[in-house]
């Protein structure tokens, strides 16, 4: 596979996806990014990992993104691809089979209808999941913590907002997974791994009643079983405790 497509910036000669030298920019908790580390991941595409801090508003960052928006891939040969949708659905088309075994690539399988259906549920946790639970569990449980100008102890109101809206999302994930092999049908897609990311934010901050919820914990197990997932096992930021079976397959 070669990863220097359209792209702001000329690109030389292709390379292969394994190559060493393409970076994300990426925050090691911000879900956007670890849907696509999953999605990379799932396809054996290395990267060099870079860190931003995203509430820093960085010149350089917004050079780069003038979204100021996590994640940014940046091919070897100089190209960038900003945004989850971008890079995912760039490596997608891209990709025609999967470059260790040679079946199927596991981002939008299926017929024209099933991948609408992947499409429709990745927006969900991208926009839908991210404005009513991950954009504040990053806000008043992470980011507050690191940016001096607003350093502050949750907001006691938001975050009962935040919960009751967690609540209603891990619900549809349940029924999903009561009626389906996987969230959008018989396989894994990139709205697994979307809805994965957003879910393990929640989960590294203690904040997922898994009891109440047994369909979306055995969806959400075999998904962190995958190869794919172990490095964001392995995440921690600083301040920031993970609950003791955050890491734990089984749990």
């Amino acid at each position: 596979m070669s990863m220097d497509g359209n792209a702001p910036r000329p690109a030389a000669a292709p390379a292969p996806a394994s190559a060493p030298g393409h970076r994300l920019t990426q925050f090691r908790l911000c879900p956007a990014s670890r849907a696509v580390r999953l999605a990379l991941g799932e396809l054996g595409i290395e990267v060099v990992l870079e860190e931003e801090r995203p509430w820093e508003m960085r010149a350089a960052f917004l050079a780069l993104n003038p979204a100021g928006e996590l994640p940014v891939l940046t091919l070897m040969h100089g190209a960038w691809l900003c945004g989850a949708y971008a890079i995912v659905e760039y490596v997608a088309e891209e990709v025609q089979t999967h470059p260790h075994d040679g079946g199927r690539v596991p981002l939008f399988p299926g017929t024209p209808e099933a991948r609408a259906e992947v499409r429709r549920l990745v927006d969900w946790f991208q926009v839908k999941f991210a404005r009513e639970v991950s954009r504040d569990l990053l806000s008043e449980k992470v980011y507050s913590r690191f940016d001096r100008a607003s350093a502050r102890a949750p907001n006691a109101d938001m975050m009962r907002a935040v919960r009751a809206n967690l609540r209603y999302h891990l619900s549809y994930i349940a029924y999903l997974a009561y009626q389906r092999r996987w969230l959008a049908g018989d396989d894994l897609s990139f709205a697994d791994m979307a809805a994965a990311a957003h879910v393990s934010l929640a989960d590294f901050l203690n904040e997922v009643p898994w009891s109440d919820y047994p369909y979306a914990k055995e969806w959400y197990q075999r998904v962190k079983s995958r190869k794919a997932f172990q490095p964001l096992l392995s995440d921690r930021v600083p301040g920031v405790v993970a609950p003791h079976h955050y890491a734990d397959l089984d749990f």
